[in-house]
């Protein structure tokens, strides 16, 4: 592994990064079909890598370019002949390539991902052009066995228009023996010819029971509820991971009992758990009561349309989803809900607002949605 300190743009807090975790699991529609290709012939240059953030895309990226870097060139049949198709991408552990992925001294991987700013001392916003343009060096470098060449995109989302163009340029007329792997949480958000050059690897989110294999393979399952977080996280493993590390499942226990009673909940109560998310070093508190804020209301109106009450992530959340969402019009009433506060909350962070007042906002207007509801 890699002693460098500096905080890493593709790793989840809490968790192992990527390329230190050896085991995909939940995916493997996906990592068949890229197998499928491989064993075929058909290897494309570009793979893009989708699906939601957290679900394992980075991991399966790492695990491609741990199996290409490993695998024997097609062609060479050595002593004594070819060897037999591949039939996973697993490589051992005390592989070479294995060692020199995990200790980021592979000389046949370009990783370009966000980088930290040492003036700033914070991951930059952006993959700049800067970063994109250290391709072109990489490429320059002959490789010293003549073989594959790997680029890892993390995320390709977070490129910037001048990055962006750097990137197609190179699918556009890709070097030889050289595979691109693009994750992408959005990829909407792409240039639509990266999108039209790359083949899609699309990954699902997790069942409950392979959320309880992925987190305890990161080493998060001890005492965690993994059903009630499979709910809250909607399947993605790292977000799973990150609602552990910040105490997500009582934080969203606790808006379910401070809802339970809208219309006309507890003001003292909804105060202080505003005022928990300001001052100094609360950051992480805010974004995750905002986050859970958001993730309630959106439970909230999905039970409402579809008249379907998902598994409780809390005690009494069924009861009061009931309640406060028993027909169409109530679940367009939350789901409008959802999208304004999302906004408002998105702007409030942009512009500054007292973090307090902004999540007290919330609060306050939830309960006059309710009221409204039971006006009806």
């Amino acid at each position: 592994m890699s002693d460098d300190p500096t905080p890493e743009a593709d790793r989840v807090e809490g968790a192992p990064h990527p390329r230190e975790t050896r085991a995909l699991i939940g995916q493997s529609a996906a990592e068949v079909a890229f197998l499928d290709a491989y064993r075929a012939g058909r290897l494309h240059h570009g793979w893009l890598i989708t699906g939601p953030r957290g679900v394992g895309k980075a991991t399966l990226a790492w695990r491609i370019a741990r199996f290409l870097l490993a695998e024997e060139p097609a062609g060479d049949t050595g002593l004594f002949g070819a060897p037999p198709p591949p039939e996973s991408l697993d490589i051992p552990d005390d592989h070479p390539v294995a060692r020199r992925m995990a200790a980021l001294s592979e000389g046949r991987l370009f990783l370009l991902r966000r980088a930290w700013d040492a003036d700033k001392k914070r991951l930059k916003a952006q993959i700049t052009v800067d970063e994109a343009r250290k391709l072109k060096g990489f490429f320059g470098l002959s490789s010293a066995d003549g073989g594959r060449r790997v680029v890892i995109v993390d995320a390709a989302d977070e490129m910037n228009v001048s990055a962006a163009n750097a990137l197609l340029k190179l699918l556009e007329e890709p070097p030889a023996n050289t595979s691109l792997l693009l994750v992408s949480h959005q990829p909407s958000r792409l240039l639509p010819t990266i999108r039209s050059r790359c083949r899609e690897l699309r990954l699902t989110t997790l069942s409950p029971d392979d959320m309880a294999a992925a987190l305890a393979a990161a080493g998060c399952a001890a005492g965690a509820d993994t059903a009630a977080l499979a709910e809250l996280s909607a399947g993605a493993v790292g977000e799973a991971v990150r609602l552990t590390n910040l105490g997500g499942l009582e934080g969203y226990a606790d808006l379910v009992r401070l809802f339970s009673d809208v219309p006309g909940l507890d003001r003292a109560r909804a105060i202080r758990l505003a005022e928990a998310c300001a001052g100094r070093g609360a950051e992480d508190r805010l974004d995750l009561t905002i986050g859970l804020i958001e993730t309630f209301l959106a439970r909230l109106a999905r039970a409402g349309a579809t008249r379907r009450t998902p598994p409780e992530a809390a005690a009494g959340e069924a009861a009061l989803f009931a309640r406060l969402a028993p027909d169409a019009g109530a679940a367009r009433r939350w789901a409008d809900l959802h999208q304004s506060l999302g906004a408002e909350a998105r702007h409030g962070r942009a512009v500054n607002l007292d973090p307090a007042a902004l999540v007290l906002d919330m609060i306050l207007k939830i309960d006059e949605a309710a009221a409204g509801v039971a006006a009806h």
